[in-house]
């Protein structure tokens, strides 16, 4: 009886305890205003979010009516939905559909140009509608009192695309940015120093040891990229600023003020290069764990014996492939003796092997931390890698679009992944590069060796970002961390008139010496002369 008084007043401590926890980290926790990126930047952001809900902060997130994943109601945030044109899905499948044709007709620089300028075209449709519903903020006059009165601490935005930074702007708020790409490109190229001559540009699918000839097509992608990057995001967005800022702000200098850079990656996956002190490496940031999977897929990983399972996810743009790629993929599959879970949609292949499952959906993180999977068949993005990387498992790669061959060229180089071009893939192809996978111990190793250096460090890729973010708002933002580099002109940032005023003050010296000495050669020539 006394045993049972004390579990119950035990039970009622911990309640009360756990109340007054929760009720402290609500009357201590900030105010976030969060603008996200849709896609599959939003899983990177939601994870965020939800971490910073967890320790009593109070979000807020200002999504489009048209949002492919961005839902309205959420129990960790609430939300301001501005009307937007409806979604346009098949846009999105055509672009990808499209890209994945001309990848297969195999590569060249003047194909790169022209598929490039495809998705230039396309984003630059999105930037549009960006500005478009920025405008529509600024011009919501109701909208932007809630926003003031609600005192938020800071803006945390993708700069991806531009809404975010202009809308930290307008509300004079620190500015957090959850990164790896702005509107031109790759974020270090924003305000790190960044040589091309040992920092390889992405798409150039280099590493930073690189051959004159490699230095001279790092340069040329550089020229081209930027451009291109710049062309379709200067119209909108210098619009934009003119219009409601006037004509004296940059426009992108109001992503190089930004407070804090939370870098979505990290340099198990990054070669060495400089950086800045508000550029925080969380690469891996949204990885965890494994839990267990469901009871009919644990059976069937299971079930794959001493073989173990081959997981197969190409994202969500290319989980429908072509039907003769698909046939070739599942034909070079049957022949394997492992087991195979392989995210698809779309007619089930006729070669399909009994050893190969087909799932609309599959828990990928905890697939892959499951000791029996041996092999990832990915497209190469981000997320897909650092997860992989964190379970330490090695990686064949089918690079489609973006990003995705060069985080699989860094992979490939670091020896953790064996990558397939789509152009030329056939069944003995592709059987071929899934047994150097899986029977050559070296990519493994390497990739254990990877994630090993990846889980050792002093915190937790997400703890050391919300960390930052909190320290955002105790300070009021970080200008003490901000770099002036980008405020000043690019004769200025390398000391080009430096160097040509020393150079001017030699010349002139030399002018002044040569002067000299002429006069002095002249006088005794004179006085010789007299004395003769």
């Amino acid at each position: 009886m006394r045993h049972t008084c004390w579990c119950r007043m035990l039970r009622l401590l911990v309640l009360a305890v756990s109340v007054l926890f929760v009720f402290l980290c609500g009357a201590n926790g900030g105010n976030v205003l969060v603008y996200p990126v849709d896609g599959s930047h939003w899983v990177n952001m939601k994870v965020i979010i939800e971490e910073l809900h967890s320790r009593g902060h109070s979000i807020t997130v200002v999504r489009a009516s048209n949002s492919w994943h961005i839902k309205e109601e959420s129990p960790h945030y609430a939300s301001h939905t501005i009307e937007m044109g409806p979604f346009q899905n098949d846009v999105v499948d055509e672009l990808a559909s499209e890209l994945l044709q001309a990848r297969r007709k195999g590569r060249s620089f003047f194909k790169d140009m022209a598929r490039g300028k495809w998705v230039s075209e396309w984003l630059s449709g999105l930037h549009r509608d960006i500005c478009t519903m920025v405008a529509a903020i600024f011009e919501d006059e109701s909208l932007m009192k809630t926003l003031q009165d609600a005192k938020y601490d800071l803006v945390l935005t993708d700069p991806s695309f531009g809404g975010g930074v202009f809308l930290a702007h307008r509300l004079h708020l620190p500015l957090v940015l959850n990164v790896r790409w702005t509107i031109h490109g790759e974020a270090h190229y924003a305000i790190a120093p960044s040589p091309l001559s040992y920092v390889p540009y992405p798409g150039a699918e280099l590493t930073d040891k690189m051959t004159f000839s490699q230095r001279l097509g790092n340069f040329f992608v550089c020229i081209f990229s930027q451009y291109m990057l710049r062309q379709m995001a200067d119209v909108p967005y210098t619009a934009l600023s003119h219009r409601f800022f006037g004509p004296e702000v940059d426009y992108f200098s109001l992503f190089q003020d930004a407070d804090i850079w939370l870098m979505r990656n990290d340099f198990t996956f990054e070669f060495p290069r400089p950086t800045m002190p508000n550029v925080v490496y969380m690469g891996g940031f949204q990885c965890k764990p494994a839990r267990p999977l469901p009871v009919d897929m644990e059976e069937f990983v299971q079930s794959s014996g001493e073989h173990g399972v081959i997981l197969m996810s190409l994202g969500t743009l290319f989980a429908e492939l072509p039907s003769d790629i698909s046939e070739e993929i599942a034909a070079a599959f049957a022949q394997l003796p492992q087991k195979v879970i392989w995210r698809h949609k779309g007619a089930k292949p006729s070669s399909l092997g009994n050893n190969t499952l087909l799932v609309d959906w599959m828990p990928q993180n905890d697939l892959l931390g499951h000791p029996k999977t041996k092999v990832f068949v990915a497209h190469g993005g981000t997320n897909g890698v650092q997860e992989a990387i964190y379970h330490g498992v090695p990686i064949v790669g089918l690079p489609l679009v973006f990003d995705q061959p060069d985080n699989l060229s860094r992979m490939e180089a670091r020896g953790t992944a064996k990558v397939v071009d789509i152009a030329t893939l056939d069944r003995a192809v592709f059987v071929e590069a899934l047994r150097a996978v899986l029977y050559e111990p070296s990519y493994r190793e390497n990739m254990q060796r990877l994630s090993r250096i990846h889980h050792d460090q002093p915190m937790k890729p997400l703890d050391r970002a919300i960390f930052w973010i909190e320290y955002v708002m105790r300070n009021g933002g970080a200008p003490h961390l901000r770099t002036q580099s980008f405020r000043m002109s690019w004769m200025a940032y390398h000391s080009i008139d430096v160097i040509l005023t020393l150079l001017m003050a030699l010349v002139l010296l030399l002018l002044i010496m040569f002067l000299a000495i002429k006069k002095c050669y002249s006088v005794l020539f004179k006085k010789k002369v007299k004395c003769e």
